[in-house]
């Protein structure tokens, strides 16, 4: 069966209506992907539904004849947050494109003390715009109708204060026990969602699947400080290992991610 193109509009989306595609996705339908009128597509707008709709030119505009709402089950049935030391070059792209397509909820880019990168200004506020760019490609190419929350840049420090009582696993050799020895002491993540909820016009973001939520702390490539573990330590932090191979600092927290989401069995 043919996937249909899917389109991240970030507008009010109503049933049986005709929206204007935003500029990127209007330009990414007709030049891009060459689509003609009476085309089928997908739009959502990140509120965990999304609308079949056939594409429409008015006077030079690409617009779309919204379908039925579908509510449709692609996000995991737990949150899992990613926060990622950040690393050199465009490797973050990478990671945050890959952490959409497996289902993570949000990624939070730390400035740590061994980051070769040093973000500010202007030049930050361009490569936070294109992060979220990126969480917003993957999303619609990987089927999501939720997009991946791309956190401001921020210390360690600031993450920590912010993030007070959130569970999270950061993974050291000298972990006191593995990462799937330390999932497997969690409960079962406990639905919100009704029974019918897949019937009714009310929307996922408003009816969260899942109340369970834990976080995965990755250095960048020279790894977290001496000084900074023991800020992981003291906010209750659990250091755990994964495995006697050294990974590389854009492979771990991708792998690791993989390897929660299959020990959870939440394929």
């Amino acid at each position: 069966m043919q996937t249909l193109p899917r389109f991240y509009c970030p507008i009010p989306l109503l049933a049986h209506t005709r929206v204007a595609l935003p500029d990127a996705a209007a330009h990414h339908a007709s030049r891009a992907l060459r689509l003609r009128e009476g085309d089928p597509i997908v739009l959502f707008n990140g509120d965990g539904t999304q609308f079949p709709a056939q594409l429409r030119f008015e006077q030079g505009r690409a617009m779309a004849d919204l379908g039925q709402q579908q509510h449709t089950r692609t996000e995991l049935p737990g949150r899992i947050g990613l926060v990622q030391g950040l690393p050199s070059g465009d490797k973050m792209d990478w990671i945050i494109e890959k952490a959409a397509e497996l289902g993570v909820s949000d990624v939070f880019p730390v400035s740590a003390e061994r980051s070769i990168v040093q973000l500010s200004g202007n030049r930050l506020e361009k490569r936070q715009l294109h992060w979220q760019r990126i969480a917003e490609s993957a999303s619609e190419q990987s089927g999501r109708n939720c997009i991946v929350q791309v956190h401001p840049l921020q210390t360690l420090s600031a993450y920590l204060q912010q993030a007070n009582g959130v569970l999270g696993y950061l993974c050291h050799p000298e972990g006191e026990r593995s990462l799937l020895q330390a999932l497997a002491t969690l409960p079962p993540p406990c639905s919100t969602t009704s029974s019918n909820a897949l019937d009714s016009n009310v929307s996922l973001a408003r009816t969260p699947p899942a109340s369970l939520a834990f976080r995965l702390l990755i250095g960048p490539e020279g790894g977290w400080s001496p000084q900074e573990l023991r800020k992981v330590q003291a906010a209750g932090i659990e250091t755990v290992t994964f495995g006697a191979r050294i990974l590389r600092t854009e492979t771990a927290g991708l792998a690791m991610t993989a390897a929660a989401i299959a020990t959870l069995g939440w394929l």
